[in-house]
């Protein structure tokens, strides 16, 4: 076992302090260029060795070590110190801390992982093709968990610094859009995210996520909002636009949060999700499709919700050599969930029908009936369509006129899919076409049943999209926002209509990171500083919060 060497206060006089490792043994750094040396070196030779072995060392070998802070401050300014031939390397390590956590954050990976992957794996990676010197270097990067935690926590407050400087210099109101969903620790998680006019461009970007300590009332989702805009010296009237799913505490004309915000903002407009408009829409079901749906979901469930089920009949498709041999859940909560559902379930009707015979299964009794087939075939055609329609309103950038021309343009083909059944023309339901050309016509009952289905759709969709689109363009936001200077007043009514949220996939798409971040091993992370790193489009400003903290270092 070597020897444990002790630090001696006249050790100072050769530019050194002493620290304590994490092993216990005391270590000298020198106080110019931050090098950390081994326990082993603490005796005056090896010291004045640092010295006497670099350009000019002998101008600083010497001093007090008070002087020599001095003059590490004056080196480093006037740029003396690389000439004497040391390399400042606080700032470098300070900066690759930050971008491991930077990088940490934006994986959604637990902070523990920098100390215990990537630093590792990095040291031996430096040993391997730089050698020993370099590893040395590597290991003075602090990367434990708690300076991964802060680290994260600085970068998060930067870009929220950008995003409010954002929302102070926009020449017009801002957007909001906002969503709450629970947590795999149970609690209830509020998301919102902010759209505003800045450097001639309608920019997206993530606001706050904070949690509802108690109960979910408009109340509760008003305070919080409220008590973001005071903390940061925002004038809540700043607020233009609002848009939410649509759930009663949101939209109560008397109660909801757009009732209570309209008493703050009187002119506020407050639009309904178009993708859960959308997917309410949707849901309107003639009885017997209603019944075959039902029918598939059971039978989706009885095969796929139980494990022995599942294996057995996957292990079957496989011999078979079926094209998949997974069936998908359908959840009501999802949006492309029951076209998807449905068309893997058509595309397997046979490997399920087999199955369920062979397991003796009762439900079996549906799919031999050809007008059921039918049925199906159509209901995976129809929710195909929607998923087409669904697709693009998800995503970044969706404005209201974008999201209504599509809605429209799908109304009338709605309309147009209605004549055409009622001369048997099924040119565009693939999968029915298919069925019907097998059993030679389309069962009368099955046609009784889909008219009046695309009727109550076009019905239903007229009645949740009322709004009316005269013109669309790819660059509609950047051509207002670029004529807001030449025409102020026209330019603004324009992006009062463009600014506003159409959907609030940005907020769903947000839960989707949240579910990444906190998982049942990190139920008690306080995730909003790691979700702005996941969501905000803005990059942090490494170089200012370098400068930010070395001053706070050097007082």
């Amino acid at each position: 076992m070597s020897k444990r060497r002790k630090w001696n206060d006249d050790y100072v006089r050769f530019g050194f302090t002493c620290i304590t490792g994490n092993d216990g043994l005391q270590k000298p750094q020198c106080t110019l260029c931050s090098v950390v040396f081994s326990n082993s070196n603490l005796k005056p030779s090896k010291l004045q060795e640092h010295f006497k072995n670099k350009p000019g060392g002998a101008e600083v070998e010497g001093h007090h070590v008070g002087s020599l802070k001095i003059k590490r401050t004056h080196f480093d300014s006037v740029g003396t110190l690389p000439k004497l031939g040391f390399v400042s390397v606080e700032k470098t390590l300070l900066l690759a801390s930050y971008q491991v956590a930077y990088a940490v954050a934006k994986s959604k990976k637990p902070h523990t992982i920098a100390e215990d992957l990537i630093k590792p794996c990095a040291l031996e990676m430096a040993t391997t093709f730089l050698g020993k010197e370099a590893r040395k270097k590597f290991e003075q990067v602090p990367l434990s968990n708690n300076i991964i935690h802060n680290r994260i926590s600085d970068l998060s407050e930067d870009i929220l610094d950008q995003v409010i400087s954002d929302i102070r210099a926009s020449p017009l109101k801002i957007s909001i859009q906002l969503d709450e969903s629970t947590d795999v620790s149970s609690c209830c998680q509020l998301i919102t995210l902010v759209r505003h006019v800045n450097d001639g461009a309608v920019k997206e970007d993530f606001l706050f996520c904070e949690d509802l300590k108690t109960s979910l009332t408009a109340k509760d989702v008003m305070q919080l909002v409220k008590d973001f805009f005071a903390k940061h010296d925002l004038d809540i009237k700043v607020i233009g636009s609002v848009c939410t799913d649509g759930a009663p505490a949101m939209l109560g004309n008397k109660s909801g949060f757009s009732a209570l915000m309209k008493k703050e903002i009187p002119d506020l407009q407050v639009t309904h999700c178009f993708l859960h408009r959308h997917a309410l829409a949707s849901k309107t079901l003639p009885p017997n499709l209603k019944k075959v749906l039902d029918t598939c979901v059971k039978i989706i469930n009885w095969i796929r919700g139980r494990a022995l089920n599942h294996r057995i009949f996957k292990s079957f498709c496989e011999d078979l050599g079926s094209e998949h041999s997974v069936l998908l859940f359908h959840t009501e909560v999802r949006w492309l969930s029951r076209g998807q559902a449905l068309t893997r379930f058509f595309e397997l009707r046979e490997e399920i029908k087999v199955f369920l015979e062979e397991r003796e299964c009762d439900l079996v009794g549906a799919l031999e009936s050809q007008q059921f087939a039918q049925m199906l075939a159509y209901l995976a055609d129809i929710f195909t369509r929607m998923n087409d329609l669904s697709v693009p309103l998800q995503g970044k950038g969706i404005n209201i006129l974008k999201a209504c021309e599509k809605l429209n343009a799908f109304k009338e083909k709605l309309r147009l899919w209605r004549q055409r059944m009622e001369r048997c023309n099924l040119s565009k339901f693939p999968s029915l076409e298919e069925m019907v050309d097998d059993a030679g016509s389309i069962t009368p009952t099955v046609r009784e049943e889909i008219v009046p289905h695309l009727e109550m759709l076009s019905e239903s969709f007229g009645g949740y999209f009322a709004l009316e689109m005269q013109f669309e363009s790819n660059t509609l936001e950047e051509f207002w926002c670029a004529a807001l200077d030449m025409f102020p007043r026209l330019g603004g009514k324009a992006l009062r209509v463009l600014i506003p949220f159409a959907t609030t996939y940005l907020c769903e798409s947000g839960f989707s990171s949240l579910l990444s971040i906190k998982t049942k091993s990190r139920n008690c992370l306080n995730l909003q500083a790691d979700l702005r790193i996941v969501v905000s489009k803005k990059v942090p400003r490494f170089d200012k919060i370098m400068k930010e903290k070395q001053e706070q270092r050097s007082h």
